[in-house]
């Protein structure tokens, strides 16, 4: 696969994706990472109802896509690989999944998280987590469509203290 995009986005497949990132990346995979969903047939078939015909989705838990995909061997499909929270990106990292750039697109709100931007709600864990994956030579950037600027994510994490 060439990934393209590496992306944290809580609604997975959603408009953005499909009007926004597909088409702005000339994508023609996405692939879901995330282990209910993977487990979960309806949600699966939602979720591949979603894309376009011609969009090609697979849908992988974090252990099976990180064993999987641990080396990224290039097939030509430049794909979108969508994880619903921090914490699967990082164990996906720890598994032996290789990228160098994150893109945080949308964390919802919670009890205990703090707004970082409009769509980005982030606790405590989830800055120290976006951090390792800095020190581990990632490059994490937030934004929530393409046409907005890339804001990169160190900016955001000094402005605000737990």
């Amino acid at each position: 696969m060439d990934f393209i995009l590496i992306r944290v986005d809580n609604r997975l497949i959603h408009g953005q994706i499909i009007e926004g990132w597909l088409p702005y990346l000339k994508s023609s995979r996405i692939v879901v990472v995330n282990d209910e969903v993977a487990d979960d047939l309806f949600r699966k078939t939602i979720l591949e109802m979603a894309v376009p015909y011609d969009i090609e989705v697979q849908i992988y838990a974090v252990e099976e896509f990180s064993k999987e995909y641990s080396h990224g061997t290039a097939d030509g499909k430049r794909t979108i690989v969508l994880f619903e929270n921090i914490v699967d990106v990082l164990n996906a990292y720890r598994l032996n999944f290789r990228f160098d750039k994150l893109n945080i697109g949308n964390v919802h709100s919670e009890e205990g998280k703090i707004c970082f931007t409009p769509s980005i709600f982030l606790n405590e864990q989830d800055v120290k987590d976006l951090m390792r994956l800095i020190e581990l030579g990632v490059e994490v950037e937030v934004r929530c469509v393409p046409r907005d600027k890339p804001i990169d994510f160190r900016d955001v994490a000094k402005e605000i203290k737990f």
